[in-house]
Order: structure tokens, then C-alpha cells, then sequence
């Protein structure tokens, strides 16, 4: 999938090279080193420009992406397949995807045709259109709710380093076994466990991770409690509510004598972030999940 920028130069940008220009719209090293190579990647008012050219105000930059075959190659490795997944929002440069529970974000051994790459690529087979697929923030297999998929590379570094400086935003949503305090912060630094290469723990040493959380109901000894992140640790949520005495019900790795839910009670329901082209602010909200809902309305209604 090609995906084209036209830049026109104002007066504020005369005088740049071509290089801090595309520097200063976020493009990675990576990202340019790859225009450098692709035949017509740079054109200067329709012309193909070094990146040590200098902009003058009136001057019109034109951008080309192009997938580089092996990646396209890597792409076609994971077969499309039709699964349900909503889309909330997709144009030229992204997707945000409300993922069921239940559904791997890659394919993995045993997982190799059910995951929301499989779903995506299917999707934009029906398009017409082919991209790698690059998943933003990652969600567990079992955790439901928002994520961004993007469509090209320099979408694709701007949402990581978006996600890197903590400007993409979400919000979750669990069910958490006791009685929780009305709100706090929980700060413990997070480990891989010794004995696994798959669960974590809080360990001293391991790395920062800070959650904050607010009570919105609890009965029967259960609470529906909104989260909210700092860092993104593997499984942050589920050990910091695990290590305050509260783990998430149905979580098989941090609570496995509670059989009342399938999976772990967690849902990322809000999510906002910077639109890596257009800089517009983006807002989406998915709805809780009808498993989290109907134990909600049981339990704490």
C-alpha cells in the first residue's frame, strides 16, 4: 500500500533541508533511510530531491511510502481470515479496533489462523489494499477493548513514540475479587516470575509501573473498579490488583481458584491519542463486553 504526503514549504520552514524537515514531522531514521532508497520517495516540486536540499517558501515536498517487498512478504505469511471484529474508525493511515476477548493479537503456535491479525489482513484483503500489520498497543489475548492498528510505516512510528512519551491514553475496566478502596495509586515495580517465562510479579529491581485506580461499585464482595496506567508493563494491571489483595476475577495466571468468569474481567474502554497526520485529537469508547456486563448487573447491580 503506497501512501502519498504533499508538503507545501511556508515561510516558517524556508531554509530547512529536506532532512530536519522531515525530522521535525516525525519521520524515523528508518522511515527516511528507506525514502533515500525507494525510486521517487523524495521529489522536490516533482523532481527527486537529496535529503541535504534546501526548502524554499513556495516549494511543494512530495513524500512516497512504499512497503518494502519483505515486509509485504512477512504480511502474506499470516493468513486472512474472516473473524469478528469491530471497527470504530479506520481512514488511509489507521484502524481502531474494539478486539473481543478470546482473540490473540498475533499469531502464535497454536494460534495461528484465530488472532486480529488474521481478522485485519482479511479486512483489508476485502479492501484491496495490502499492508504489514502493525499492532500499537497491545492488549492480552483474554483482555477485550480498544486498540490501533496502523496502516504504514510513518503512522506506525509516530503511535510508538506517542506511546513511548505516554500520549496515547486509555482506560480500563474490571471486576475485582473483594471489597476495593475508593480510589489509589499503586506503585511496584514489575518482574518476569523465575519459574515462567509467561507470568510476572512484583519484584524489587523490576521495572517502574504505576496504576491508578477509582471504585465506581461494589457488592457481595466484588468491585467494578476503573483503571487507569503511567507505564505499560506486561500484565500491569492484573499483578498490581493481585499485589494489593484484589486480583481480577477469572484470571486464570494471578487468580486460579476463581472460576466465575472464562477470562480475566478486564476491558480497555477508553483510548485517545494524537492522529499522527492530521494531529487531530482522536476519542473512542467501546462498550463493556455482554460476559462483563450480564456478572456486572448480577453482582452489583
Amino acid at each position: 500500500m503506497n501512501r502519498i504526503f504533499t508538503y507545501p514549504i511556508q515561510k516558517d520552514t524556508a531554509g530547512y533541508s529536506i532532512l530536519k524537515f522531515l525530522k521535525e514531522k516525525h519521520y524515523s531514521r528508518a522511515v527516511i533511510i528507506r525514502l533515500k532508497k525507494t525510486a521517487r520517495g523524495i521529489l522536490l516540486n516533482g523532481t527527486w530531491a537529496y535529503v541535504n536540499d534546501l526548502l524554499k517558501e513556495g516549494d511543494v515536498l512530495t513524500i512516497r511510502l512504499t512497503e518494502p517487498e519483505e515486509q509485504q512478504a512477512d504480511a502474506q505469511k499470516i493468513m486472512p481470515v474472516p473473524l469478528p471484529v469491530r471497527i470504530l474508525y479506520e481512514d488511509e493511515d489507521l484502524l481502531v479496533v474494539d478486539k473481543p476477548t478470546g482473540m490473540p493479537i498475533h499469531p502464535s503456535i497454536g494460534h495461528e489462523n484465530d488472532t486480529l491479525a488474521n481478522a485485519i489482513l482479511y479486512h483489508a484483503g476485502q479492501k484491496e489494499e495490502r499492508y504489514p500489520y502493525r499492532c500499537v498497543n497491545r492488549l492480552d489475548r483474554d483482555t477485550s477493548g480498544l486498540t490501533i492498528i496502523a496502516k504504514n510505516a510513518y503512522a506506525s512510528c509516530i503511535l510508538y513514540r506517542q506511546m513511548r512519551e505516554r500520549k496515547i491514553h486509555r482506560t480500563y475496566y474490571a471486576i475485582a475479587q473483594g471489597l476495593t478502596p475508593e480510589a489509589g495509586t499503586i506503585r511496584a515495580p514489575i518482574a518476569r516470575q523465575d519459574d515462567t517465562i509467561i507470568a510476572r510479579t512484583v519484584a524489587v529491581g523490576g521495572e517502574p509501573a504505576i496504576t491508578h485506580f477509582q471504585t465506581l461499585a461494589g457488592k457481595d464482595g466484588l468491585s467494578f473498579v476503573k483503571l487507569w496506567l503511567d507505564t505499560g508493563r506486561t500484565h500491569q494491571i492484573r499483578v498490581h490488583m493481585c499485589y494489593i489483595g484484589h486480583p481480577l476475577i477469572g484470571d486464570f495466571l494471578y487468580n486460579p481458584k476463581d472460576f466465575r468468569m472464562k477470562r480475566q474481567a478486564l476491558h480497555a474502554g477508553n483510548l485517545s491519542f494524537i492522529h499522527p497526520v492530521t494531529e487531530q485529537t482522536m476519542r473512542f469508547s467501546a462498550p463493556l463486553p455482554q460476559d462483563m456486563m450480564q456478572f456486572f448487573q448480577m453482582v452489583i447491580s
